[in-house]
């Protein structure tokens, strides 16, 4: 009886481990996905005339070339933790409203952080002023947790995330799209950027591999249980 039980234990345990390997297996294949077709987007984006940014926010795509012109408006958005070249620094962002009435944040670069983390004096941007670059997804926000932003000067926030429901309101605006605008690197204004969609993450490639070794372990496993119950029942 006690090597019945055993057994079934075994089992268990053993579809337990081969189905989280699997659903590990599967969101790998997920990320792989997304990540593939933002950049499918990207490529098609550039293969398009540029839009404003009223018509790219109601067309269908995350991704879409943007010319326009409008204003910055009051106030700074500072978004924490982001590495370049090995460095730890913030992002800034400002809000914009175009011509047009289309309102959103823009992505004006990156700042390095000193050793005590005191956050940069940052110049306002020249405006009214013609934009271009690339209407896309806000920077993944990782594990939400703790608050979206806390106080950091007038007008200033120090945002762990870019969480357009929570900045809106502290920003003073009606509300902001999901989407930010990459601006243009060769724009004379702003700090160091680019058009990278996907800084600091993994390549599709990555995640197809890290499916594939979720796939094997689940395989394994299986295996192993195979070949326990087979001795088992040559004994």
């Amino acid at each position: 009886m006690m090597r019945r039980h055993t057994r079934l234990l075994g089992w268990m345990l053993a579809l337990v481990a081969m189905a989280v390997f699997c659903l590990l297996g599967c969101w790998q294949l997920q990320r792989m996905q997304q990540k593939q077709a933002l950049l499918q987007a990207q490529a098609a984006a550039a293969a398009q005339p540029s839009s404003t940014l009223s018509r790219a926010l109601a067309a269908a795509g995350p991704v879409h070339g943007i010319v326009d012109h409008g204003r910055f408006l009051t106030g700074l958005v500072l978004l924490d933790n982001q590495m370049r070249h090995g460095r730890a620094g913030v992002k800034v962002y400002r809000p914009f409203r175009s011509d047009e009435g289309a309102l959103l944040l823009v992505d004006l670069g990156w700042r390095v952080l000193p050793a005590d983390r005191t956050l940069p004096v940052i110049p306002p941007p020249p405006s009214p002023v013609a934009v271009r670059g690339l209407l896309a997804p806000a920077p993944a926000p990782g594990l939400a947790l703790g608050p979206v932003a806390s106080p950091a000067g007038p007008q200033r926030w120090l945002a762990s995330r870019l969480q357009s429901d929570a900045l809106a309101p502290l920003l003073g605006l009606p509300g902001l799209p999901t989407r930010v605008l990459r601006l243009d690197p060769a724009l004379p204004f702003g700090d160091e950027r680019d058009l990278d969609l996907l800084p600091n993450t993994l390549p599709p490639q990555r995640h197809l591999g890290y499916a594939v070794q979720w796939f094997g372990l689940a395989l394994t496993v299986l295996v192993v249980a195979l070949v326990l119950e087979w001795r088992r029942r040559r004994r």
